[in-house]
């Protein structure tokens, strides 16, 4: 708003320093807002086309964004997957270690148990040796009855069984324990090699997790650089659309001035005569009374361009060619102007008037009058050009037109 307040400003002070009929500094005025109008709309395509291209950079990183996250999330559910079943076979080797330490508590109390039935057989056995045995005649002569020579000799029997038997389930109590302490060891093995495999699964599957985390922030902050150039690219544009309303309100009113300045002026005589120059071309004149000015394909022609407006044409010609004037008249600018470059603009005194653009040296001065197909210049590139070519303009009462109604 600030530049369009200034760009008002000083096309105010512009027309109140200029003469009510004064036709000819009006088209300066004219041809000089009409190509900085050029050089802004050519920069608001190139911003727009700059902000095209981030939003179709911004739309490709969002979509390998999306693609990562959702890699990531993938990678993060089978990551709980094998957390949960390694703390599954975590919660199992805790069980089986305290099992085999049940198990080897309990082998060794067998073991023990075992050694003292061993000894406590031994010592019977041993006692029953060394003892002097009582013979039939002694148990008959203490026995009360023969009930109690039976029950005697019965009662030594069941002792020594007894023992021989508490030893032999010891030790066989022992080997159940023994055997399944080694069954233990060999589930808690397998689960230990089991949990160690899983352990390195998640390891494998954290690292390709972290990978894809950081691949995914590199992608985040290359989108938010994105961003923030399209935020700038667009704010550019803002301020490029403001300055090219600015300039085309501008451009109206000093058409709008012209108009005036030539219905008060009376035109003198239109020059029939051609030019004498050799270099002339060898063209007849259209209804309108001009001719092309050089021989040339049309590389871009009258009308919109670039999201803006093209208010000519441009025929492309290799550099150094002459420019003959279209029809005869009075050179009203000569000289550099933002967009055109080398520019001179003949007013034909009746209604209409040709501009040519991007020339690279002018062969006319201010002023001077000019004849039908007189050189007034040669093709160049200066300005804003993007190859050798003419821009060549018609404007009736200050206004663009497309010259190829005006051409043979």
């Amino acid at each position: 708003m600030v530049k369009r307040r200034m760009l008002a400003v000083a096309c105010a002070a512009a027309f109140a320093a200029t003469p009510a009929l004064a036709g000819d500094n009006y088209g300066q005025q004219k041809a000089a807002l009409d190509a900085q109008l050029s050089a802004v709309q050519a920069k608001i395509a190139r911003t727009r086309a700059r902000e095209a291209q981030l939003d179709t950079q911004i739309g490709a990183l969002d979509t390998q964004i999306h693609a990562l996250e959702s890699r990531v999330g993938d990678i993060a559910a089978r990551m709980s997957s094998l957390q949960a079943d390694l703390a599954l076979r975590h919660r199992r080797l805790d069980v089986l270690d305290a099992l085999y330490r049940v198990q080897t508590t309990r082998v060794r109390d067998l073991e023990h148990a075992y050694r003292i039935a061993l000894a406590r057989l031994d010592d019977m056995l041993l006692t029953m040796y060394e003892s002097p045995q009582p013979g039939t005649l002694d148990l008959a002569l203490q026995a009360r009855s023969i009930q109690d020579i039976l029950d005697e000799v019965h009662y030594l029997q069941l002792v020594t069984h007894e023992q021989e038997t508490v030893a032999r389930q010891v030790a066989t109590a022992k080997q159940h324990v023994a055997h399944a302490r080694l069954k233990t060891a060999r589930v808690r093995r397998q689960v230990a090699d089991q949990t160690n495999l899983i352990r390195a699964r998640l390891e494998q599957v954290a690292v390709i997790h972290d990978e894809l985390l950081t691949s995914t922030h590199r992608l985040s902050h290359a989108r938010a650089g994105k961003s923030l150039a399209l935020v700038l690219a667009r704010a550019q544009e803002q301020s490029a659309v403001e300055e090219s309303d600015a300039i085309e309100a501008a451009s109206s009113q000093i058409e709008a001035k012209i108009r005036a300045a030539e219905q008060a002026a009376a035109p003198p005589a239109p020059s029939t005569s051609t030019s004498t120059d050799a270099s002339g071309p060898a063209a007849s004149p259209s209804a309108a009374g001009l001719i092309w000015p050089v021989t040339g394909p049309i590389t871009s022609p009258f009308g919109p361009r670039w999201g803006g407006f093209h208010p000519g044409i441009d025929i492309g010609v290799p550099t150094g060619t002459p420019i003959h004037a279209a029809a005869a008249g009075t050179v009203i600018w000569c000289g550099w102007e933002t967009g055109y470059g080398n520019l001179v603009v003949i007013d034909h005194h009746d209604g209409i008037a040709t501009a040519y653009a991007h020339q690279s040296r002018i062969a006319v001065s201010c002023n001077q009058d000019v004849a039908q197909g007189q050189v007034i210049g040669y093709v160049g590139c200066t300005g804003f050009c993007t190859g050798p070519h003419l821009h060549f303009e018609v404007r009736v009462n200050g206004v663009p037109v497309d010259p190829i109604g005006y051409l043979p």
